[in-house]
């Protein structure tokens, strides 16, 4: 597939006065129009005795999304999208109905949609609220972003949520054998469930906003800018955990928590912080089960990421009066230097 680009969990007692302790800015007030549309409904609903004509009223439709979706996502083209629609439609039916029971009616998802692109619009009022658009797709590739590997893609204009990533852990074809090997392992495929849909959205989104530039870049340079990521996901989605934030299981998030200042320690003693080797920023930024040096238990992978996030977290206690536009702007050795992180 080509490089293209939870559910807020709101008690109705207690949400003001954790607004208040937070410093989460009231957004209720900002207008944002999001209309949840349902390609995917669209598309299996085209008659395989009379494709093109199908595809033509879904291309009217959908203008961007339809080639969009027939090229980079199904891999057609003129010659191949009538017979390769009718094949994928005929072969993917029991995905669709599972798709279809999973995600019966999306209107949560929009509502969670909405107050996500408030934040947004409040800390960037110029950024341009994309049509979101729910797909059901091919299970054997996921997209290709700034941030990864990723169910969804941004592409101008559209927000493209694939369904067919978000059906739950337990979903039998993310215990496949070939599944696991070729498309995600478990560590991944846990994930894949629909509470997961607005924090890997928005990350898209923080990518649109501020592409990661530290490819190439040292390992320390790199944990700290991916840490920017994540500092301005919080601030789009700050009710949300922070377990499904960055994907680590909650006892992964408690285990980093309760052994920050060793965590830091052992990467200051034993890696060099400005190494440029792959296999050395691999193995903190990459995805994984684990970090390799620590509980093969208890360790989340990508733990450079984190320990990034914490240096951005103290700098920004540092500097209360930066705006998040000026704090990602800021070049990772001033966070480092002014930081002065020596965690316990």
């Amino acid at each position: 597939m080509k490089k293209i680009g939870l559910l807020f969990l709101l008690v109705a007692m207690g949400v003001t006065a954790c607004k208040d302790k937070k410093n989460i800015p009231a957004v209720d007030d900002i207008k944002v129009d999001i209309r949840l549309e349902r390609f995917d409904r669209d598309f299996f609903a085209i008659d395989t005795t009379a494709v093109l004509p199908g595809l033509e009223q879904l291309h009217k439709k959908y203008p961007v999304l339809t080639n969009l979706f027939i090229q980079n996502i199904l891999g057609l083209d003129s010659t191949t999208a009538e017979t390769g629609v009718k094949r994928f439609i005929s072969l993917s039916g029991g995905l669709y109905d599972t798709v279809n029971t999973v995600f019966k009616n999306t209107n949560n998802l929009e509502k969670d949609f909405k107050e996500a692109f408030q934040f947004v619009k409040y800390y960037f009022p110029k950024y341009p609220v994309p049509a979101i658009a729910t797909i059901a797709g091919p299970v054997d590739a996921l997209a290709q972003s700034e941030t990864g590997m990723t169910p969804d893609f941004l592409f101008p204009g559209y927000l493209g949520i694939s369904l067919q990533f978000y059906l739950g852990k337990q979903f039998s074809v993310y215990q496949d054998p070939f599944f696991i090997e070729s498309v995600a392992p478990a560590y991944r495929s846990r994930r894949f469930s629909k509470e997961y849909i607005i924090a890997d959205a928005m990350q898209l989104v923080v990518a649109d906003i501020f592409p990661d530039k530290s490819n190439g870049k040292p390992l320390l340079e790199q944990m700290i800018e991916r840490g920017k990521q994540w500092y301005l996901l919080d601030k789009f989605l700050p009710l949300t955990p922070d377990s499904i934030k960055t994907g680590y299981t909650r006892q992964q998030l408690d285990w980093c928590r309760e052994n920050e200042g060793l965590i830091w320690t052992y990467v200051v003693k034993n890696e060099d912080l400005y190494s440029l080797s792959p296999a050395v920023i691999q193995t903190y930024i990459g995805e994984g089960p684990f970090t390799q040096g620590f509980s093969q238990e208890l360790s989340p992978g990508n733990i450079g990421q984190w320990i990034g996030w914490q240096i951005v977290k103290k700098f920004v206690s540092k500097n209360p009066g930066l705006k998040p536009e000026e704090i990602m702007q800021t070049p990772a050795k001033t966070i480092l230097d002014e930081a002065k992180y020596k965690p316990k």
